[in-house]
């Protein structure tokens, strides 16, 4: 009897094979150093989205300007406040952005390093690909790993039922 063709053949899971000159230990050996540089990239991330603390401060400074002063100098201390929270809020979201990011990168790292959530990691790379120029060069290279066969073998045997 002919079998069904809108069904699959059925045929017994074979692993993919290896690329020559390609062993799991390099791929593991590939893993733990994208770990590393993820931990340096959100470190970076991390420490340059600090820079935008200044204009929070300054924002602050706008925020508690004195109510009087001189007559005729500098803008009238109702519109200085409403620019003093305009800057809080808009450069808070940037700091705290980039923060999120950095929280981001770091458990990417974590996740590669112990091989869960693949698909959290391979978002997070592609993220990372906006981050010039550390983070789309390590973006790139991430994907890069991630993408191999042998890669996703050791995150599926990594998978632990409980959805790690």
């Amino acid at each position: 009897m002919s079998q069904n063709p809108y069904e699959p053949p059925q045929q017994p899971y074979q692993p993919p094979q290896m690329p020559p000159g390609q062993t799991p230990i390099q791929d593991l050996e590939h893993l733990k150093l994208l770990s590393i540089f993820h931990y340096v990239v959100a470190a970076m991330t991390a420490l340059f989205s600090c820079f935008w603390l200044i204009y929070v401060v300054f924002g602050f400074v706008f925020l508690l300007m004195p109510t009087t002063g001189p007559p005729g100098q500098g803008p009238p201390p109702a519109e200085a406040k409403i620019i003093g929270l305009v800057i809080i809020i808009i450069f808070g979201a940037i700091v705290l952005f980039g923060w999120a990011a950095a929280v981001c990168v770091f458990l990417a790292g974590r996740f590669l390093a112990a091989q869960t959530h693949y698909i959290f990691c391979m978002i997070v790379a592609g993220v990372e690909c906006l981050f010039m120029p550390f983070g789309t060069v390590l973006g790139i290279f991430t994907i890069i790993v991630l993408v191999r066969p042998t890669v996703k073998t050791l995150f599926d045997a990594g998978r632990n039922p409980f959805g790690n």
